[in-house]
């Protein structure tokens, strides 16, 4: 596609999305060649691999990938794929393993992705064949951020601190111990995984920080999940934000923020009070998070999107998820949900029994975004429809650079999030180069401060 066609489809401008993007087969196909070979992308969390011979398969856009831990220790990402006729060497989610053997002709590969064993070799390929020029394919650049693992297969990719930039400040918001301390998080429980017949990039704009969509859990909040349910909170949530400033923050690498600032004279909010021992944990990650931090504990977490299809919950219920493409109309969902490592075996059991209540398919509010989804992927379908684009006008004009913080900044409920990501969506499809992929002198955030 020429480059036109893509301007045709994402008017930054006017704020207008063509309804093709999410559904074509051939603009789906296109994505998988030239913008997920291309973006960090999370793989897993180092918690999953705590011991050697450890693995996690994940995947990277559709192909699936291997975390694992060698006997070094060290953390290494393979493509799960034979390199003789790519039959998969880790048939398993997750397990134990002194190496990775292909069911299929019994290639084996050792912990750190070296081809070790082929039947016959010296028969039919000793002088033909260097074994060392066949072990398995590795991506080209792994980083451990805060023991979230993230990879990518461009090697011209800028690293994963200049690839998240600002938004930074705010996925540390979900890493980080409740009490203030870098790092500290584990991965609790296994992942739940399921599928939803919609494009990938619905959720991904959700999770930016679309406040505008909350009509559509108002039965949840009636009823009344949250952590303090049986105290007669009602809502999805407990209400530690009631007080805080709102707002919807755009990063020009294309991810999208929605955080909240507590007030200067911020006391503690009660919350988790069906459990007492719980509630006085988080007390005190509150008192001790303020006195570590000062006035920098006053941001607090919400939800967000790293560019293009990893997102996260910061608080209730903490957890990060990405949208694995399936095909245009059709994703798979993981869900890593996330506690703080040390933090004591009630506190832990009472988060999650209060994430299987908010999250995954029988989750209370995660089915109504998932009709949400789902609805919204079919309407891009209609012959009629398709000659209609989406409206992202949502408080355009409403938003200024760097104030009060780093990014395009909205303090009122915007679509400023969603429009950076298909703007940078856009640059991908069009194969731009990396300055123009993150942000260098873009205008859209470039005016007087």
């Amino acid at each position: 596609m020429s480059e036109q066609s893509y301007a045709n489809y994402v008017d930054l401008e006017r704020g207008l999305v063509s309804r093709d993007i999410f559904f074509r087969e051939d603009i789906y196909r296109e994505e998988l060649e030239k913008l997920f070979p291309r973006v960090w992308q999370f793989i897993g969390h180092e918690s999953q691999v705590p011991n050697p011979g450890d693995f996690f398969v994940s995947r990277m856009g559709e192909e699936s990938v291997i975390l694992c831990r060698g006997e070094d220790r060290q953390i290494r990402v393979f493509l799960n794929s034979c390199r003789h006729r790519g039959m998969k060497v880790a048939l398993y989610d997750e397990g134990n393993t002194r190496m990775f053997t292909c069911p299929y002709h019994a290639w084996s590969y050792s912990l750190d992705g070296k081809l070790t064993g082929v039947p016959m070799y010296d028969a039919i390929y000793a002088g033909r064949m260097d074994k060392s020029d066949w072990g398995l394919v590795q991506p080209a650049q792994v980083t451990n951020y805060k023991g979230t693992i993230w990879a990518n297969w461009d090697p011209e990719a800028p690293d994963f601190l200049t690839y998240l930039g600002d938004a930074k400040n705010h996925l540390d918001l979900a890493l980080d111990s409740r009490d203030g301390r870098e790092g500290g998080s584990e991965v609790i429980g296994g992942i739940t995984k399921w599928i939803i017949p919609c494009n990938w990039k619905l959720p991904a704009e959700n999770f930016m920080g679309d406040t505008y969509h909350n009509p559509s859990h108002r039965s949840v909040d009636m009823i009344g999940i949250g952590p303090s349910a049986r105290a007669d909170v009602k809502g999805r949530r407990d209400n530690e934000l009631a007080k805080a400033h709102h707002v919807w923050i755009s990063f020009p690498q294309g991810h999208g923020v929605h955080s909240a600032i507590m007030p200067e004279d911020e006391e503690y909010v009660e919350s988790f009070k069906d459990n007492p021992e719980v509630e006085a944990y988080f007390r005190r990650c509150f008192e001790e998070r303020r006195k570590r931090l000062g006035d920098q504990s006053r941001l607090r977490p919400f939800v967000g999107t790293v560019f293009p299809n990893t997102s996260f919950h910061g608080n209730q219920p903490r957890s990060i998820f990405v949208w694995h493409p399936h095909g245009p109309a059709k994703i798979e969902v993981w869900r890593f949900f996330l506690v703080d490592r040390d933090a004591p075996p009630e506190v832990k059991d009472f988060l999650r029994r209060y994430y299987m209540r908010y999250s995954g398919p029988a989750g209370m509010t995660e089915q109504d975004d998932m009709e949400n989804w789902n609805y919204a992927t079919a309407a891009s379908r209609g012959t009629i429809a398709r000659r209609y684009p989406y409206n992202y006008q949502q408080s355009s004009g409403a938003s200024r650079i760097d104030q009060p913080m780093p990014g395009r900044v909205s303090e009122q409920v915007s679509e400023e999030n969603p429009r950076m990501l298909y703007h940078r969506w856009r640059d991908y499809m069009e194969g731009r180069d990396w300055d123009v992929l993150l942000g260098k002198n873009d205008p859209h955030f470039q005016e007087a401060k």
